[in-house]
């Protein structure tokens, strides 16, 4: 009855208050997350710590929507036409909040080159459901929503990867050891592989046997079989989901000739679990984080905002992309959340006290920041940019 009662409160505080702030012209992602720090343990407490946590699987379950979703909005022949210039976007816009943070923790707060790496390396990562969300609210079209896509799709891979490097070396460091390249750079490379073909193969199984149900009952139910079995695949080797789920999307949504009633189908279920989702991560981030992050905190927010704008400012324009995305792709990637915390929290066992507990602190105080942040620099690079119609914005 408990659980019953914190998921009602969930989805009907994210409604209600996506209705008021909806008068302001606020994306709904933006109200789901204030819906949920005002129901949450930091303000009123309608939610205690243990309802939140104990509401885990909701997260799980949006996330594999989302990452199935962008992955079926993915268009192979789109992608081929830009081809590596996709890859050369994600990696400088990564690797610029990369080395912003990295440099500026080093030479202006004298941190230590394993801390400062570590939390460089963090900042690469962004979080696409925000953003994804923004977009699918506006029904935003063009060519910066084709760029920004593949780019966030493929940007955990690159963070993962930059982590996995960088948490090698901070470790080696602090032992005083070599460096080892099989743990350096091959594991955070072979979870990838991974993830990806767990995502293939249970792709494959999908396009076999989706043509052989004949009733929408029947397709519905097997895709979110499929979503959640592809899911829980990727948890049980420990890899990435996201991309796990990204990859079975695109390879159904793009091989094999599967009719595409599956996605207007699950489009029918997901609204409740994204609105649920969005709110509970508002009720799960502490607010107290905020008050202990200090310069370092603000600094961290502000110079992975300047990598990410600069890294995709001059790789758009090395790539002769229109001057469109080069002015606003930057703004569409601020969101950080999920595999950021994530991240975190291997920082801060691999980190020795109290820099790890320090690391820790400051994305989780950043996060708060992105998440309300996130999605209305989103709406605002995406209006700016042609992207929305404006018939969209009035609703």
């Amino acid at each position: 009855m408990e659980e019953m009662y914190s998921i009602a409160v969930l989805i009907l505080s994210g409604i209600f208050l996506a209705k008021i702030i909806g008068k302001l012209k606020f994306p709904d992602v933006t109200a789901y997350l204030l819906a949920g720090i005002l129901i949450g343990p930091s303000v009123l407490g309608l939610l205690s710590r243990d309802q939140v946590k104990a509401m885990e699987i909701i997260s799980e379950v949006a996330l594999a929507f989302i990452a199935f979703s962008v992955g079926s909005e993915m268009n192979i022949k789109s992608i081929q036409k830009i081809g590596t210039k996709i890859l050369l976007v994600t990696f400088f816009e990564a690797f610029g909040a990369f080395l912003v943070v990295s440099l500026g923790s080093m030479l202006i707060f004298k941190e230590s080159v394993g801390f400062s790496i570590v939390l460089g390396s963090i900042a690469c990562a962004t979080a696409p459901a925000a953003t994804l969300m923004v977009i699918k609210q506006y029904k935003a079209k063009g060519d910066l929503v084709d760029i920004l896509i593949p780019v966030v799709a493929l940007d955990d891979a690159v963070g993962i990867i930059i982590f996995g490097i960088s948490s090698s070396i901070a470790i080696a460091l602090q032992a005083g050891t070599g460096l080892a390249l099989s743990s350096m750079l091959l594991k955070p490379l072979w979870e990838i592989i991974l993830a990806l073909l767990i995502g293939l193969a249970f792709g494959l199984i999908f396009i076999f046997v989706s043509k052989k149900l004949k009733s929408d009952d029947q397709l519905f139910s097997f895709t979110i079989a499929m979503i959640f079995i592809a899911a829980a695949a990727s948890l049980y080797f420990n890899v990435s989901s996201l991309l796990a789920l990204m990859a079975m999307g695109l390879l159904i949504a793009n091989v094999g000739h599967v009719p595409r009633r599956y996605q207007s189908l699950i489009g029918n279920v997901t609204p409740p679990i994204f609105i649920a989702f969005f709110v509970l991560s508002g009720a799960d981030l502490d607010l107290s984080a905020l008050t202990s992050v200090g310069l370092l905190g603000v600094f961290y927010v502000v110079a992975r905002v300047i990598g990410k704008l600069l890294g995709t400012f001059f790789s758009t324009k090395m790539a002769g992309f229109p001057e469109n995305v080069q002015k606003y792709l930057g703004l569409t990637l601020v969101p950080q959340a999920g595999v950021a915390i994530g991240l975190s929290l291997i920082a801060s066992k691999i980190l020795p006290d109290p820099f790890g507990a320090q690391v820790r602190t400051v994305v989780l105080g950043a996060t708060i920041i992105y998440e309300l942040v996130g999605p209305l620099t989103a709406k605002y690079a995406l209006t700016k940019a042609g992207q929305i119609d404006p018939a969209n914005l009035k609703k």
